[in-house]
């Protein structure tokens, strides 16, 4: 399924975001799969607000989001899968889609997963490097609570410094990117496998200020380290990540297809909360991070990280070249991708 943009979308986009896009951009960050790939039937069993809004995207489907989404815009997709259990089959479906139409890929990881196993797959599939995700973590840790070699272990690590590698690291704990083993964990990433393209996506998962902490004045010397902002729909927190890395070291995304949901973000003692239309995904009572609302002028996600992204660029006073750095150019560039 696509996206149909009601009067309030075309509002939001036409008048807040056309003008502020360039023509091109790279969505740096998006999940595909097909259901029939899956373990589990997510829109049936929505154990956490992510599964609600869809319980399958393959590339049809993405496609036709980013034409809903993006009219009068071209996107191009970095993709990866979206399953820790099912990741061969995610991981094939996945390089059949990049081979059809030659977007980047990057190949979801498991902790065990043997170093020769991984190199002859990664390399022979096409995919340029790893997305490890903290439910993968190594078995009797909870993924919760994972550190971040738990699910990212340094013989993956020596290979992707070995090839070059881009990772994609989305940080586990609920203190999220100020959290201190986090933080010595990607710092540690950033000094001894220099060759490694490190992606530190979410902003470190800090969707509330209070999720920061002290980390932007600990990363300001980094060199390599690169923030994606998908998913984050703070534009303090983005503000803060392109002050500490500078404009070429900053990516777009969006965490499609979970970034079609129709939400607003508000955060209330350190905690996001997803405001959503009335009925729209079900009962939600149970869940801290979604509320619902009366109010028929709510947008997208997608369009939220934008504006939120314009809000910063607007702050730092950003040009249209560093905007456009960041919405496609610097991705073009780590991607080595042509439009």
């Amino acid at each position: 399924m696509g996206y149909i943009k009601d009067e309030f979308d075309k509002k939001i986009y036409f008048e807040e975001l056309y003008d502020f896009l360039p023509d091109k951009i790279v969505d740096s960050h998006a999940h595909i799969w097909r259901v029939e790939d899956d373990e589990y039937d997510r829109s049936k069993f929505p154990k956490k607000w992510t599964n609600r809004v869809a319980g399958e995207c393959p590339i049809d489907d993405l496609l036709a989001i980013y034409d809903g989404l993006f009219e009068g815009k071209k996107v191009i997709p970095v993709i990866f899968g979206n399953s820790v259990q099912r990741y061969k089959e995610h991981n094939a479906y996945v390089k059949t889609v990049s081979e059809k139409y030659g977007f980047p890929s990057l190949y979801w990881t498991r902790y065990e997963i043997p170093t020769e196993e991984l190199e002859r797959e990664v390399l022979s599939g096409g995919y340029q490097g790893l997305k490890p995700y903290l439910g993968g973590c190594k078995q009797g840790v909870s993924p919760a609570e994972a550190d971040v070699f738990d699910f990212l272990p340094k013989n993956h690590l020596e290979l992707a410094n070995k090839h070059g590698w881009k990772v994609v690291l989305h940080l586990s704990k609920s203190e999220r990117l100020k959290n201190k083993s986090n933080l010595n964990s990607i710092l540690d990433i950033e000094q001894n496998y220099p060759n490694v393209k490190l992606i530190v996506a979410h902003v470190g998962r800090a969707y509330a200020d209070e999720d920061v902490g002290d980390a932007f004045k600990l990363l300001k010397n980094t060199q390599n380290m690169i923030f994606d902002f998908s998913a984050n729909t703070n534009a303090s927190v983005i503000k803060g990540a392109i002050e500490t890395v500078g404009v070429k070291r900053v990516l777009f995304g969006t965490d499609l297809p979970i970034a079609k949901m129709k939400m607003r973000r508000v955060v209330e003692n350190g905690n996001y909360i997803n405001i959503v239309p009335k009925g729209l995904y079900g009962d939600v009572s149970s869940d801290s991070h979604m509320r619902e609302t009366e109010d028929k002028n709510v947008t997208n996600f997608t369009y939220e990280i934008l504006l939120a992204f314009k809000q910063a660029s607007i702050e730092l006073g950003l040009s249209s070249e560093d905007i456009k750095d960041i919405m496609s150019e610097n991705a073009c560039k780590l991607y080595n991708i042509k439009f």
